[in-house]
């Protein structure tokens, strides 16, 4: 009987991890007939790569080493964006720039959705008292616009990267709180929980096992775009000197330290903006993409 049932509970995990398999078969290839999000994805790619080896052929000191003899030079074979206004040349800096940007984005999202994740499904789950009072938390925080918030907390903590990724991301804690609290009102009630009760298993056995694997679309999705949201208000704040401190090539701070030059050399402020602009926009595309992958019947509904 002992064997009987091993065999049973071993043909049963082949055939959930066979399902599984498939699904997310499924879903790429959904996936790959979005173009915009493969392109979306393309791009977010091509910059991660970048990012990760860049030190590999620019050395740092090429991104902040100053010649004012060159300052505001337009393109050339040497620099093919120019350089800015001390002299050092933009596409190092936007390269090295784009480690930061991109680590900040996924830092913050890192923080808000770890805090977010766990008093969502134990406001979700729980509910009673405990749904009361972190839900009526995230309702004030949420009534203070996320990058007034964050900028409350550099202030109080101080300017430096490291404290704006930080700010960033406990601003964005009530998004995936509230959107991990609705996800699990909805599963906990489903047959498959309530027969694991039955059977006596935990409350975190059944929040790992059964809540968690079910809330895992709707956290992607909005976690791809929390990236993108997180670039641009780490950006935000380095435009306003809360962020990363001269020299250190950071996208928002290099803006900042451009705007003076918007006239005299416009691409000493247009290249940082459009990295920005062009990293946002691919993050956002492909978040699209998985919202409808995950959920066809989404992409039906705005047809």
């Amino acid at each position: 009987m002992i064997t009987t049932d091993k065999a049973l509970s071993y043909q049963l995990t082949e055939t959930a991890q066979h399902l599984m398999v498939s699904q997310w078969a499924m879903i790429w290839r959904r996936f790959r007939r979005n173009a915009a999000g493969v392109c979306g994805l393309t791009v977010v790619c091509i910059l991660t790569l970048l990012a990760v080896s860049v030190p590999a052929f620019i050395p740092y000191n090429r991104a902040i080493d100053q010649d004012l003899a060159s300052a505001l030079e337009g393109p050339s074979l040497a620099h093919p964006f120019g350089v800015d206004e001390l002299g050092r040349d933009l596409a190092d800096r936007i390269l090295w720039g784009s480690r930061l940007s991109l680590m900040a984005g996924v830092v913050a999202v890192t923080i808000s959705l770890s805090i977010g994740t766990l008093l969502g499904v134990t406001s979700g789950f729980y509910g009673g008292r405990a749904d009361a009072v972190i839900m009526r938390i995230m309702d004030v925080m949420l009534a203070v616009p996320s990058i007034l918030l964050a900028l409350a907390i550099v202030s109080v903590r101080g300017a430096g990267i490291t404290n704006a990724m930080v700010a960033v991301g406990i601003a964005a804690v009530p998004g995936y709180a509230r959107l991990l609290r609705s996800v699990v009102l909805g599963v906990r009630e489903l047959d498959f929980v309530l027969a694991a009760r039955c059977l006596g298993q935990t409350s975190p056995g059944i929040i790992w096992r059964h809540i968690m694997p079910n809330a895992m679309g709707p956290v992607i999705v909005r976690s791809t775009l929390g990236v993108s949201e997180a670039i641009l208000a780490t950006a935000a704040l380095g435009f306003l000197g809360l962020g990363s401190r001269p020299p250190v090539p950071e996208w928002g701070a290099m803006l900042s330290g451009a705007r003076d030059y918007v006239s005299s050399a416009p691409l000493v402020v247009a290249v940082p903006g459009l990295a920005i602009a062009v990293t946002v926009l691919a993050f956002n595309l492909a978040g699209d993409g998985l919202r409808d992958a995950l959920d066809p019947l989404s992409q039906a509904g705005r047809r």
